[in-house]
């Protein structure tokens, strides 16, 4: 029996998940690479985040989105699952939306990081 979760996510696009994690100062490895579990079970991920405790996170491709994978008793990040998701999953849409608009011809005019945490973004457009 497999130790490993998958947890769905909304993550599509592999390279502004990966600047996503590098803004966070996560170590990250391009795969297809094997994420270590419990007793040597391994499964392969598209990205992998290798743990000081032998035990590795991943992110495979499902067919439509990238899900989290790891033998979730073995976590050993700074923050909780559910909060490591949130700030992927933030600086994940950050990148997208500069990105979608820079292919759109738009450009960051403002960006302001709020208390709560949240992100303003303002994006502009020059017509002729």
């Amino acid at each position: 029996m497999s130790h490993f979760s998958q947890i769905k996510t909304q993550i599509r696009n592999l390279t502004s998940l990966q600047a996503a994690l590098s803004d966070l100062g996560v170590d990250w490895k391009s795969g297809p690479q094997a994420v270590r579990g419990y007793r040597g079970q391994t499964t392969t991920a598209d990205l992998t985040i290798e743990q000081k405790n032998g035990y590795d996170i991943g992110f495979s491709w499902n067919g439509s989105a990238y899900e989290l994978v790891a033998d979730l008793q073995f976590w050993q990040q700074n923050w909780s699952v559910d909060r490591f998701l949130n700030k992927v999953t933030q600086r994940y849409a950050y990148h997208t939306i500069v990105r979608e608009g820079a292919q759109s011809g738009f450009q960051v005019a403002e960006q302001q990081q709020n208390e709560d945490g949240s992100v303003r973004l303002v994006l502009q457009r020059w017509s002729a």
